[in-house]
């Protein structure tokens, strides 16, 4: 890991056009400027810079796009009521690449160097920073491999990026409930595989299972376990948790799923709020009886892009499934305006959640 890097700073001449924030969606649109580092071994991580948004030159044989070795982590900066910038929980989601980093064989970087050289990156672009109620900054950092060979092996060379994106609600349906299809028929991860790591081949392994969803009319898909196809796992873009009478339940972190900040601000307010929480394994069998029994009383996801996304009908294997009368639980609208609130600084944060961007 490099030690005391300084951050070369190259400003754009070309700045691009802003989009009204009703107009952003998501993804589609980048701020002027990203932050990249090289990793070299005996060099370790190098030349950090932040210099204007464009292409990435590779060579052809370069080992991530034969091999797949590559990370990301998603995470948000908000404007506040105040007009300042905050970003939510980035040491968290910093840390988290590096756990995937090291699931993959890729050095890991200066936590605390890259949160300040985000800092600064943001700092430059702020003017991206939207200043509408459920818009926000996304920022994406990656690592990928970059030495040019073929054979099956870990890279010697890296190359980590950032760039940022301001966005508005990630699905469609915005803070509406969304229809959700339970796949038995396709696998996404298993235990001792890769899915508890935010690299680029488990959205990949999860891509035909939600086109095939999409055109059945629901948003996303709800994976199985890979054994025995019957345990709750997660959304392809979120945790997911069940409300049962007056209880929370979600699937624990065992190896198959990503352990996402956003499930973790959900099982510390249900804590703080005094609501019983069970990470637990929770079978379609049991979900099945517990909406006959009249017990299933809520569904919601929760994740960085979406917040919190109630669930208005689960449909597995025909049987359709409608939650709460396809409205919006008590828990999940509490969940929701409670993590907004603290994100935009319309409420307070007792958890020390938000890292001003600016001293």
């Amino acid at each position: 890991m490099a030690k005391k890097l300084a951050l070369r700073i190259t400003r754009t001449t070309r700045p691009g056009p802003r989009v009204a924030d009703p107009d952003l969606g998501f993804g589609r649109v980048f701020t002027d400027h990203m932050l990249v580092m090289d990793y070299a071994p005996g060099t370790g991580w190098h030349d950090a810079r932040i210099e204007p948004y464009g292409p990435l030159t590779l060579d052809p044989a370069c080992l991530v796009l034969h091999y797949g070795q590559a990370v990301f982590d998603g995470f948000k900066a908000f404007r506040s009521s105040e007009g300042g910038v905050v970003l939510f929980r980035p040491t968290d989601h910093i840390a988290r690449l590096n756990s995937s980093s090291a699931r993959l064989c890729i050095p890991l970087v200066d936590e605390a160097f890259v949160l300040d050289a985000l800092k600064q990156l943001i700092r430059l672009d702020a003017d991206w920073v939207p200043r509408t109620f459920g818009c926000s900054l996304y920022i994406r950092p990656v690592v990928i491999a970059t030495e040019a060979g073929l054979g099956v092996r870990p890279s010697k060379t890296y190359r980590f990026y950032t760039i940022l994106s301001p966005v508005g609600a990630y699905y469609k349906e915005g803070f509406q409930p969304v229809r959700i299809l339970v796949s038995d028929k396709y696998v996404r991860a298993v235990r001792g595989g890769l899915g508890a790591a935010k690299t680029p081949a488990n959205y990949a392994a999860s891509l035909l299972a939600a086109e095939e969803a999409k055109a059945a009319g629901f948003t996303q898909v709800l994976w199985l376990d890979g054994t025995e196809r019957t345990y709750v796992e997660e959304v392809g873009t979120m945790n997911i948790f069940f409300r049962v009478g007056d209880r929370l339940v979600t699937p624990p972190l065992e190896g198959t799923i990503l352990a996402g900040i956003t499930r973790d601000c959900v099982i510390r307010l249900a804590a703080h709020w005094g609501i019983q929480m069970e990470e637990r394994r929770i079978s379609m069998p049991e979900v099945l009886a517990a909406h006959e029994a009249g017990e299933l009383l809520e569904i919601f996801g929760s994740g960085t892009a979406a917040v919190i996304s109630p669930v208005s009908e689960l449909v597995f294997q025909g049987r359709s499934l409608i939650i709460n009368q396809g409205r919006i639980g008590d828990w999940t609208q509490r969940l929701f305006e409670t993590l907004t609130g603290i994100q935009y600084g319309k409420m307070e944060d007792p958890f020390g959640w938000t890292v001003p961007v600016s001293p």
